[in-house]
């Protein structure tokens, strides 16, 4: 790594209280005996971060609220030593039903200034269908304890597409979020994963599910509602109120480079790309050993690069910056995707203007197969 230059930190813990019915992500329920051990390993993984500027941290799960307050204590001690940015941003993740105001008192005290909170829907009943513990009367709850104990920079996820939801559904819960004015909003499509509770009900027919034709008319809905709410969207999924736009998050879609500690975490520096073990035990063993703990070391091409800057940075609205990508490879960007982009311009899904190239209105709802297109 390179002294003194900035990196983005993500931070993963694995402990649910239970998982969602979607969920794919690596997360663990009834593992809390591992939170202690798991957060000595994750402070010793932290440490190892050395000469870097950490500019922003993400801490994300899992869910990371659920973790004990002892756990915390292990984890504030790595953070309190890492060489932070001036202007930090420093993200939890959490879920409602897990926070306390000890818990949110003692995320100030680490630094925290932003949080991120799991609602999805604003229907009690929706909730208990896609396997969320919390009701709608919880993240109020958490959601005002976290304004009382002064978080002034607060995201909401939501999605949409969910089994039984309709547009009334959707409108309902946009209307409720927005009149708590979050300086932040996240809206995901469901997506059915493989190894989920949902794709085996979804193999037998058992979801419910609104139909493509719907969904796309909910995330329409969702995009002119927020911008009509003042929300701006900088990315397919991620609407902000100005100057409140996720600066982590930024990071992935710039490609610009990270640091992952933790379970399961991915990290992107000096080109090179690289994960740790899913598995809890194997990671607190390694780190106890000091084994090396980046498997999948993979160094990136050129090509890798350029595919992976269009791929990613075609995600937010303002799409990529010609002049930026000759600049980064030393190519000009149409000796590489030139037909690709004539042909996505010719057909009103791309537009240039000036030296940037971005999705259109159209383009973003079937942004997947655009973005495939960039990977030759």
């Amino acid at each position: 790594m390179l002294k003194n230059k900035e990196i983005a930190l993500y931070i993963h813990i694995p402990f649910c209280k239970q998982k969602c019915l979607y969920c794919d992500f690596p997360s663990f329920c009834g593992k809390e005996e591992s939170m202690i051990e798991y957060s000595k390993a994750l402070e010793k993984d932290i440490d190892s971060i050395n000469d870097r500027v950490i500019k922003t941290i993400f801490i994300g799960g899992g869910t990371p609220t659920y973790l004990s307050l002892d756990a915390w204590t292990n984890i504030k001690k790595a953070i309190d030593k890492l060489d932070k940015a001036e202007n930090l941003e420093f993200t939890v993740e959490g879920n409602p039903g897990t926070f306390t105001e000890e818990k949110l008192k003692f995320l100030r005290e680490m630094g925290v200034n932003r949080l991120s909170i799991g609602l999805q829907a604003w229907q009690n009943r929706i909730l208990k269908k896609v396997g969320r513990i919390h009701s709608t009367d919880d993240f109020i709850e958490a959601y005002e304890l976290a304004r009382k104990v002064g978080f002034n920079n607060i995201n909401v996820d939501l999605m949409f597409g969910l089994p039984d939801q309709n547009m009334n559904d959707l409108q309902d819960t946009l209307e409720n979020v927005v009149k708590l004015n979050p300086e932040h909003v996240s809206c995901y499509s469901l997506i059915i994963e493989e190894n989920t509770p949902f794709y085996k009900m979804y193999e037998e027919d058992k979801l419910n599910l609104p139909n493509e034709e719907l969904e796309r008319e909910m995330y329409r809905h969702v995009v002119s509602f927020l911008r009509q709410q003042g929300y701006h969207q900088y990315e397919i999924s991620n609407f902000s109120k100005p100057k409140r736009e996720c600066t982590h998050n930024l990071v992935y879609w710039n490609l610009e480079e990270y640091v992952g500690c933790g379970v399961a975490s991915h990290s992107y520096v000096d080109g090179l790309r690289y994960r740790k073990t899913e598995n809890i035990e194997e990671y607190i063993r390694d780190i106890r050993m000091n084994k090396n703990l980046k498997l999948d070391m993979h160094k990136n091409s050129l090509k890798d690069e350029m595919e992976e800057f269009m791929f990613m940075g075609l995600r937010k609205t303002d799409g990529i910056s010609t002049i930026d990508f000759s600049e980064r490879f030393q190519k000009d960007i149409y000796s590489v995707y030139g037909e690709i982009i004539k042909k996505y311009i010719n057909n009103h899904m791309l537009i240039k203007k000036d030296d940037r190239l971005f999705l259109s209105k159209r383009g973003i709802e079937i942004s997947n197969s655009i973005m495939c297109d960039f990977i030759q």
